[in-house]
């Protein structure tokens, strides 16, 4: 007698195709309704005039997170026990964050970064022991410039582990010179130079005011301070401008810029 071959009753064939129908329905319905929510979210981000490196990693931590909730769903549906796979997964997620705690303490940072935002794309700063331009912020580092061009990839733990100094987060900065004249200059008539070199520049904000003052009698030569507030795009081109006129004013007034200077005095003993 030939063996009997098992089939697979209509109703067995017909309950799998449903499950699998309803688990692909669910799947692209899912990711519709996750492109859909994180579409609308960044649309309400953008009104809010959130920052585009926030925007941008918000959206995609909601996608990511929606698809998740998805591929369980349509798992579930196909009648495989979840909380089995969610364990495993649990499992192969500590082991790979014991194996890049360096990567996730990055990550960690980023995510400061971005949300409390210490600088921001073109900020001048000083962090990570790089002075520079920011280009780019990116969850794990930062890009940076520098003033002689040269590109500087920057770990955000490393940012965040020490001191940030961002020259650009206000609208204006003060320039600090030292002016240095001779003691037998007219002190009045110097002041008087410094004060008209501030104002002849229109860069020059009249509000803060700026200030020149007496501020040392040194061991060489008497000190003026020199703090003009100007906008921060203008700090450097307007502290170098001031540097060079007031030693081209003080050549043409004749006023001294000492140099240092030191006594010696010399005794004249007998030898007997």
């Amino acid at each position: 007698m030939d063996a009997e071959i098992p089939t697979l009753s209509t109703e067995f064939i017909s309950l799998i195709g449903f499950r699998l129908a309803y688990a692909i329905a669910i799947f692209f319905v899912g990711k519709w309704i996750a492109k859909l929510l994180t579409g609308l979210a960044k649309r309400g981000m953008a009104k809010a005039n959130i920052e585009d490196t926030l925007e941008h990693f918000l959206g995609n931590m909601l996608y990511y997170t929606l698809m998740i909730a998805v591929i369980i769903a349509t798992i579930n549906k196909l009648g495989v026990q979840t909380t089995s796979l969610l364990a495993v997964v649990g499992a192969a997620g500590l082991a790979i964050g014991l194996a890049l705690q360096g990567s996730l303490s990055n990550f960690a940072s980023g995510i400061m970064i971005v949300i409390f935002r210490p600088y921001r794309v073109g900020d001048f700063i000083d962090a990570g022991g790089v002075t520079g331009t920011v280009e780019e912020v990116q969850i794990f580092t930062t890009i940076m410039k520098t003033p002689d061009n040269k590109k500087i990839i920057i770990p955000n733990s490393k940012i965040m582990a020490g001191e940030i100094t961002n020259f650009s987060a206000n609208p204006t900065r003060r320039v600090d010179l030292v002016a240095g004249c001779g003691y037998n200059d007219d002190l009045d008539q110097v002041r008087k130079v410094l004060e008209e070199i501030i104002a002849s520049d229109d860069r020059i904000l009249d509000d803060p005011a700026p200030a020149v003052a007496l501020a040392e009698l040194g061991d060489s030569s008497v000190n003026f301070v020199v703090r003009p507030w100007v906008k921060s795009a203008d700090y450097w081109a307007v502290h170098c401008d001031t540097l060079e006129q007031i030693k081209k004013r003080f050549d043409a007034e004749g006023f001294s810029i000492p140099y240092p200077q030191r006594d010696i005095h010399v005794y004249k003993h007998d030898i007997q």
